[in-house]
């Protein structure tokens, strides 16, 4: 992929991209993230008219001009669950959990798995009826960064305000309660001084990244007809989560070994976010594995790419 600015206004910046393809894009990237337009000359413009290889020709080079703009002009124009470090965040967060931490968190998505080859388990949901097979769903947790102001380069302003508004920063249940367990006080007193804290944004604050918060375990199935769904889940927060953590059923081992697992299918999400934009991934993510569910599908499918969840796959990287 080859990349080069062409132009920025209070919209949005304009970037030129040369495909894996050799097509020329150009592709207009809200400071946002959002694509406000896309031109090319070698693709229908209607996706419907496309086959899959071009529809994913396309997507890399919508991909890569986010991240181009994010990582050359520092606007946060990058999707979450498709943001590299972001999800390298979220994995060493997770990595760095004690066991009793990582139960607490991700111990009903342990249970489930379990419960599908031993019956002496109870499951925490119950797979719908309708699901066409109960060991073809995907499992759900969205998961959340948070960041410990007081590991960070702002850790004395951000005291001195805590102690103001009465509160403690080293209260890790803060951001663990779902919402509707905060009291009001509560609520407008971390409000006022998030607003307060007035945190410049070339501070670094990556040694103080953690673990924000998980949803509740929810899953996606497909019923007999053929139709997807995704049953509800409740949310920590309400902004968009970081990462999505989708797993089919699998024998997970134990509880340690499962958070080994989750280190290596984050590592595989973040092989995906730079391989889906047409990007070679940074060396220690060359990894094969499962990942990011979507990818995975798009790997079986696509003959542009070499099948990066075998293991024994050997054409992955150069």
């Amino acid at each position: 992929m080859e990349s080069e600015i062409i132009g920025k206004d209070d919209r949005g910046v304009g970037v030129k991209i040369i495909d894996n393809n050799s097509v020329e894009h150009t592709i207009s990237v809200g400071f946002d993230g959002e694509i406000q337009g896309h031109s090319q000359d070698s693709y229908p413009d209607n996706p419907s008219k496309r086959n899959k290889k071009g529809n994913e020709y396309i997507n890399q080079a919508r991909r890569f001009a986010q991240y181009y703009v994010y990582t050359e002009c520092d606007h946060d124009t990058v999707p979450p669950r498709i943001h590299p470090e972001r999800i390298n965040a979220v994995r060493v967060a997770v990595a760095s959990l004690s066991e009793s931490q990582f139960e607490h968190h991700f111990g009903d998505l342990y249970q489930q798995l379990r419960s599908h080859d031993d019956s002496t388990i109870n499951p925490v949901v119950e797979v719908p009826s309708v699901a066409s097979d109960p060991d073809s769903v995907l499992y759900r947790k969205n998961v959340y960064l948070g960041v410990n102001l007081l590991d960070t380069d702002v850790s004395e302003e951000a005291q001195a305000l805590a102690d103001q508004y009465g509160l403690d920063l080293t209260d890790s249940s803060v951001e663990t309660r779902p919402s509707a367990e905060h009291s009001t006080v509560d609520l407008e007193a971390w409000q006022s001084f998030a607003k307060e804290l007035a945190v410049d944004q070339n501070e670094d604050l990556s040694e103080g990244l953690k673990l924000g918060g998980v949803s509740s375990l929810h899953l996606t199935y497909i019923d007999d007809a053929g139709e997807e769904h995704v049953t509800s889940s409740e949310e920590p927060f309400d902004h968009a989560p970081d990462v999505r953590i989708e797993l089919p059923v699998m024998d997970v081992g134990t509880v340690s070994e499962f958070q080994a697992y989750l280190n290596h299918n984050l590592a595989c999400q973040i092989r995906d976010c730079f391989i889906r934009m047409g990007l070679e991934p940074p060396e220690p993510f060359q990894v094969l594995g499962y990942g990011d569910f979507e990818s995975a599908e798009q790997y079986k499918h696509l003959e542009m790419y070499p099948n990066y969840i075998d293991p024994k796959e050997q054409q992955a990287f150069n």
